[in-house]
């Protein structure tokens, strides 16, 4: 039996991180992977994949200069699935090539095949090749999640897909059923409504994105209806059909909703089934999460858990990091992290991003705070790109001027957030904004025009 110090289930972004740690810091690592290529959901349907999509076909409907030139400006006329599919699969595939050679050049022992728990420190590994056991005194778990399933929604891969198969679609719908307003649901309703296809989403929860500030929510709301999107809010699905030329859904409130496709996308469920947890003496929720410590640590000392297996907030970037932590915390190594300074991105249409608290959780806590705002369409590069829809907004404390939260939306909102994630972290104030020059004409002088518009409203207190 091969002996490790680290075994580590899941090659998707936070086995990856936590593999690559332990091996920095002279540990023999052995990263177990049941698909034939690396990296996970995130490389290989989610992430990657849904975030070059939206690049192609930002760029193919010519959406980001309409407002210059036109509403009918397109780069293409007619854009079909292949289309997309190949800006697609060349990103994959070098993603994949690079996770690999990151892997390899940092001595991490890869094996292919179907890992599951014999006891606490023993794994077994069944692949095509036969069976192997592993052993290592401590294991990490980033096996990452797979689209839940409803009894109400028949999944068929063709008509009615989850977000997994989007992109096994044969054609661009003319009209879509999205069932789901949470983040997967409504990046592909933006990506779709896009290309000009009538979309209809449906959300039970009275609004979309309840975790993200109301303000920019409401802003994205007002941008899906002025691109024909249908907003069913308060509404669950009481059954789907495949007419055998299209699908119709019926919801709760006796409405009918029909599409050519319907995409179920609510909510996923921890990969977690194959894993027989309670041979380590674990187990996991009714979504396959499993519950850990601020150190990402299980009920089991020496067996980790990382990622969108452990829930919110499932993001790839907060999984790096949580792999990173765990595999510091394993072996001793003195790591710094600090999730209230974990940047959120959303890549709508507009993105949104955000970090720190929202208006309603100040309001809440009954904090004493004002708010600045800039809109794109007032700044020279809002101008000069064409996009005069976004908007910025610091949220700060009324009396120390301490910068508690920015939120954004627009195009780049996920790269212009990073100025203010660094102020935050560092404790600045408004008068960091102030005081620095940016450069002209950039995005990022709407950090100085919010600064300015937050802090006159003090003047006149």
């Amino acid at each position: 039996m091969q002996k490790y110090d680290l075994i580590v289930i899941g090659s998707g972004p936070s086995g990856q991180r936590a593999a690559i740690q332990a091996a920095k810091s002279g540990k023999q690592v052995a990263l177990i992977e049941k698909r034939e290529v690396l990296g996970g959901a995130c490389i290989n349907t989610g992430t990657i994949p849904s975030k070059t999509m939206r690049e192609a076909v930002l760029h193919l409907s010519g959406y980001q200069y309409q407002s210059i030139y036109g509403i009918n400006y397109r780069v293409k006329d007619r854009i079909s699935m292949a289309d997309l599919m190949f800006r697609i699969q060349q990103v994959i595939k070098t993603e994949v090539d690079v996770t690999r050679a990151q892997l390899a050049r940092n001595n991490v022992e890869m094996i292919n095949g179907q890992a599951s728990f014999i006891d606490p420190t023993h794994v077994a590994v069944e692949s095509s090749r036969g069976r192997v056991e592993i052993e290592a005194p401590f294991v990490i778990i980033g096996t990452g999640t797979k689209p839940a399933v409803s009894p109400t929604v028949p999944i068929n891969g063709r008509t009615i897909i989850n977000s997994d198969q989007i992109l096994t679609l044969e054609e661009v719908p003319k009209t879509l059923i999205v069932v789901g307003g949470g983040v997967i649901g409504v990046e592909y309703t933006c990506m779709f409504a896009t290309l000009g296809v009538r979309v209809i989403l449906i959300e039970r929860r009275p609004r979309l994105l309840e975790f993200a500030d109301a303000e920019m929510v409401e802003a994205l709301s007002y941008h899906l209806r002025d691109v024909r999107v249908t907003m069913r809010l308060n509404e669950e699905v009481d059954s789907v059909e495949d007419t055998g030329h299209g699908v119709v859904a019926t919801l709760n409130s006796n409405k009918k909703v029909s599409g050519d496709a319907l995409l179920y996308a609510v909510g996923r469920a921890g990969n977690v089934d194959e894993l027989n947890l309670p041979a380590a003496g674990l187990e996991a929720d009714v979504r396959g999460r499993i519950a850990v410590d601020a150190d990402f640590r299980t009920k089991q000392p020496n067996i980790f858990a990382v990622g969108d297996v452990i829930g919110f907030p499932s993001l790839a970037s907060v999984s790096m990091e949580q792999g990173r932590v765990a595999a510091g915390r394993a072996f001793g190594i003195p790591l710094q992290s600090r999730p209230e300074y974990y940047p959120y991105g959303i890549y709508t249409i507009p993105e949104i991003s955000f970090i720190g608290k929202t208006e309603e959780q100040l309001t809440e806590e009954d904090v004493p705070y004002e708010v600045g705002v800039a809109y794109y369409r007032e700044i020279a590069r809002g101008q000069i790109r064409g996009d005069t829809t976004g908007r910025l907004k610091l949220i700060f404390h009324r009396e120390t001027r301490l910068l508690l939260g920015v939120h954004i939306i627009g195009e780049g909102a996920c790269e212009l957030l990073h100025i203010g994630q660094a102020v935050f972290a560092l404790g600045g104030t408004m008068d960091y904004f102030i005081d620095t020059v940016f450069n002209y004409p950039t995005l990022a002088e709407c950090y100085k025009a919010a600064a300015f518009n937050g802090l006159n409203k003090l003047s006149r207190l």
